[in-house]
C-alpha cells in the first residue's frame, strides 16, 4: 500500500512549525514555499520577484530567530509573501490586495508578525533600533531583525540609521538582501561598492568571534573567513564602510542556500553582542524562470499564466496617464534642449523612460532619494534648465522639506509631475496620492494643476514648460485615460483660469482632476431629476480662478467641490477664498466633496471611491440633499 508524503508545506501552521525541522527539510519547504507564491500570485498578481528573491531567506529567519517575540522588519514590505504564508495566513492569500483582503505589505493590524508596517522604502533600521531600544528598557520585545534591500539602503535614512546603530552599539540584525536590482536596477556609488564586496569573499562577524563562528561555516566559506579577517576591500588594514560605521560585517553569503543561511544566521544569534549586518546575495525572481528572465524580473505583475508567465493585458482603450506625461515630456525635450528630467528609481513607473530612451543624457535617476532629487532638480533650475521632477504623490511626501526650502522659497520653477494623484487601488492606503493638493497648495508661489482628462494633461506639461516665475506642479492618477481625443501638441493654459463645459442655471459642480468624469455621470443623473447643472473644471487649485467662481456662486443655488484630495485641499481652498471675498451669503448652499478623514485600505480604484463616497451616485445625492426637493427652485438666484 503506498502512502503520499504530506507536503511540508501543510506542516506548518507558523513559525514554531519550523523548529524541528532538520536543515534538508528546511530547504525542501523552501521549495515548497516558492512554488505556492508562484501559484497564488499568479492569480492576484503583485510583488512576485521580489518575494521570490527572500524564500529561502524567510524560511531560515523563522528557523533560527522567534517571532513574534523577535521583531522581523520587512523593509518596503512588497517582499513579505513568503513571510506571510509561513506565519498563518496562507489560506488568505487568494485575497491579496484586494478589498477586505491581505495587504500587499506588511501590516500591524494584519498580524502579531508584522510588528511594523511598511511600503515606503529605508525605514526599517530605524524602526529595529527602536525596537532594541524598547528592549534594552525592559519592554517585552527580544531582538530586531531589519531586511532591507541594496536599493532601498541607498536612501539617505538608510545612512542616518546606520550610523544612530552603529553609535548606539546595541545588539541589532541588519540583513542586507543585495540582489542588485531594486524596480530600477540600482543607481549610484553605494550600489557599485556592493557589487565590488560581494566579489572578495565571504568575511566574519567580528575579529573576536570569528574564529568560534568558523567551526560553523562550510569549508570554502572557512577559508574565505580566514582570509576576511586581514583583508576586506582588498587595501590592507581597511574594513567594509559598515565595520566604520560600526557594525561587526557577514558576508557576502548566498542567500539561496539553506546551509550558509542557517549557519551565518545561528551564530550570529549565538554570538552578537552589538549592531551586525549581514551581507545577503540573493537572485530577484529565483526559481522561477520567466521572472529572472524579465527585465524588471516581474517586480509588479499582474494576473498570469505560470506555464507561460503570460500576464493578463489590460482591457484599456485609452492610453495611461503615465504614458501621455512621458510622450507629452519628450516631444518637449525635443522643442527645447533644456528640458530635463529627474526620477527617484521610478522610470518607468513614471514614464521618463519614454524621454530617456531619445534623450538619455537628459534623464537623472536618484535612486531611492527623493530629498536629494528635490534639491538636485532645484539646483538645475539655478543654472538654467527646465527640470521635471516626476514623483509619485506619496513618495513626493518624502522630499517635503526641500520642496518647502529648496524650491519654493527660492522661487525656483521647478516642474513637479505627480503621478499616481487619488486613490491607487491594489497597493491601498500606503501609496494613495491623498494629501499633495493640500501640502502644495500651501507654499507660497507654487502653482497647482490637476488634469481631467489625458488631453488636458498634455496641454499642462507644456504651460509647465513654458513656464519660468516658479515652481508648479500638475497631478494626475493612476491607469487609463477617457479615451478623449488628443492633441498634436499641447496647448498653454492661461494661468489661473479654469473652464466651463456644461451651463446650467440651479446647481454648479466645480471638479478639480480627473473625477470629472464622475461629475458628468452625476450631471447627466440631475438634469433627468428636473435639477439644471452647470460643470466646471477648475484646472487650479492654486491661484484659484475666483472670477469663475464668483460668478457661479452668483448665479446658482447651490456651488459643490469635487476632487480626489484629502481634507484641506481644493475645497478648503475654495471656502477660505471666498470668505475672504465677501462671498459667503445666506442665499448659497456651499458643499465641499473628498476623500474622508481615515485611510482607505486596498481594493479596486472603483470601490475605494464608492468608499470614500464619490461616486457618480454619492455626488447626485449630495447635491439631492443640498437643493432639498421639497423646496421649490424657483426664487434660487439664475433661476427664471
Amino acid at each position: 500500500m503506498s502512502h503520499t508524503r504530506t507536503p511540508l508545506l501543510d506542516r506548518v501552521a507558523g513559525p514554531q512549525d519550523l523548529k524541528p525541522l532538520t536543515d534538508r527539510e528546511l530547504s525542501q519547504l523552501a521549495d515548497e514555499l516558492r512554488q505556492e507564491v508562484i501559484s497564488s500570485v499568479s492569480e492576484t498578481g503583485g510583488h512576485l520577484g521580489s518575494s521570490l528573491g527572500v524564500v529561502e531567506l524567510s524560511v531560515a529567519i523563522h528557523a533560527v530567530f522567534n517571532a513574534p517575540a523577535d521583531k522581523l522588519i520587512w523593509d518596503v514590505g512588497h517582499q513579505c509573501y513568503p513571510h506571510k504564508i509561513l506565519t498563518g495566513r496562507r489560506h488568505r492569500m487568494s485575497t491579496l490586495r484586494q478589498k477586505d483582503g491581505l495587504s500587499g505589505f506588511t501590516k500591524r493590524a494584519e498580524s502579531e508578525y508584522d510588528p511594523f508596517g511598511a511600503a515606503h522604502s529605508s525605514t526599517s533600521i530605524s524602526a529595529a533600533l527602536g525596537f532594541t531600544v524598547g528592549r534594552d528598557m525592559g519592554m517585552p520585545t527580544g531582538d530586531a531583525i531589519a531586511v532591507i534591500g541594496d536599493g532601498s539602503i541607498s536612501a539617505g535614512m538608510a545612512y542616518e540609521a546606520l550610523n544612530n546603530a552603529g553609535a548606539e552599539g546595541r545588539r541589532l540584525f541588519v540583513i542586507l538582501n543585495d540582489n542588485e536590482m531594486s524596480i530600477a536596477p540600482p543607481v549610484g556609488a553605494m550600489s557599485e561598492y556592493l557589487s565590488r564586496i560581494s566579489q572578495v569573499g565571504p568575511m566574519p562577524i567580528l575579529d573576536a568571534m570569528a574564529k568560534d563562528m568558523e567551526r560553523f561555516l562550510p569549508e570554502p566559506m572557512r577559508l574565505g573567513a580566514q582570509r576576511a579577517r586581514e583583508m576586506v576591500t582588498g587595501i590592507e588594514g581597511q574594513g567594509t564602510f559598515f565595520e566604520e560605521l560600526g557594525f561587526d560585517y557577514i558576508g557576502p553569503i548566498d542567500g539561496h542556500d539553506m546551509g550558509q543561511l542557517l549557519s551565518v544566521l545561528r551564530a550570529a544569534r549565538t554570538r552578537a553582542t552589538g549592531p551586525v549586518l549581514i551581507h545577503c546575495c540573493t537572485v530577484k525572481g529565483k526559481g522561477y524562470a520567466h521572472a529572472e528572465g524579465s527585465s524588471d524580473k516581474y517586480h509588479g505583475v499582474a494576473k498570469f499564466d505560470v506555464a507561460s508567465g503570460v500576464q493578463a493585458k489590460s482591457k484599456a482603450n485609452a492610453p495611461s496617464y503615465t504614458t501621455v506625461f512621458g510622450e507629452a515630456l519628450t516631444q518637449e525635450a525635443a522643442r527645447d534642449p533644456r528640458v530635463v528630467a529627474v526620477t527617484a528609481a521610478m522610470p518607468s513607473g513614471t514614464g521618463v523612460n519614454i524621454m530617456a530612451d531619445r534623450f538619455p543624457a537628459r534623464v537623472f535617476d536618484v535612486g531611492i532619494a527623493e530629498q536629494h532629487g528635490v534639491t538636485f532638480a532645484a539646483g538645475m533650475a539655478a543654472a538654467g534648465l527646465k527640470p521635471f521632477c516626476a514623483i509619485y504623490s506619496t513618495f513626493l511626501q518624502r522630499g517635503y522639506d526641500q520642496v518647502v526650502h529648496d524650491v519654493a522659497l527660492q522661487k525656483l520653477p521647478v516642474r513637479f509631475a505627480i503621478d499616481r494623484a487619488g486613490l491607487v487601488g491594489a497597493d491601498g492606503a500606503t501609496h494613495a496620492g491623498a494629501f499633495d493638493i493640500g501640502y502644495m497648495g500651501a507654499l507660497p508661489g507654487m502653482v497647482v494643476m490637476a488634469a481631467a482628462d489625458e488631453a488636458e494633461l498634455a496641454h499642462m506639461v507644456v504651460t509647465a514648460a513654458e513656464y519660468d516665475e516658479g515652481p508648479i506642479a500638475f497631478r494626475y492618477p493612476r491607469g487609463s485615460g477617457t479615451g478623449v481625443e488628443m492633441p498634436d501638441r499641447g496647448e498653454v493654459i492661461e494661468i489661473g483660469k479654469g473652464r466651463i463645459l456644461r451651463e446650467g442655471t440651479d446647481v454648479a459642480l466645480l471638479c478639480f482632476g480627473t473625477h470629472l468624469a464622475e461629475c458628468e455621470m452625476a450631471a447627466a443623473m440631475l438634469e433627468a431629476e428636473g435639477i439644471s447643472v452647470t460643470l466646471a473644471d477648475a484646472r487650479f487649485a492654486k491661484p484659484l480662478d475666483m472670477d469663475l467662481i464668483a460668478s457661479l456662486a452668483a448665479n446658482h443655488a447651490a456651488l459643490i467641490t469635487v476632487e480626489q484630495g484629502a481634507m484641506g485641499g481644493f475645497g478648503a481652498f475654495v471656502l477660505q477664498a471666498m470668505a475672504a471675498k465677501g462671498l459667503l451669503d445666506g442665499s448659497l448652499k456651499l458643499r465641499t466633496m473628498c476623500l474622508p478623514d481615515r485611510f482607505i485600505d486596498q481594493a479596486s480604484p472603483a470601490e475605494m471611491y464608492q468608499d470614500a463616497g464619490l461616486t457618480a451616485m454619492d455626488i447626485m445625492s449630495e447635491v439631492s440633499r443640498t437643493v432639498k426637493h421639497d423646496t421649490t427652485l424657483v426664487g434660487f438666484p439664475g433661476r427664471a
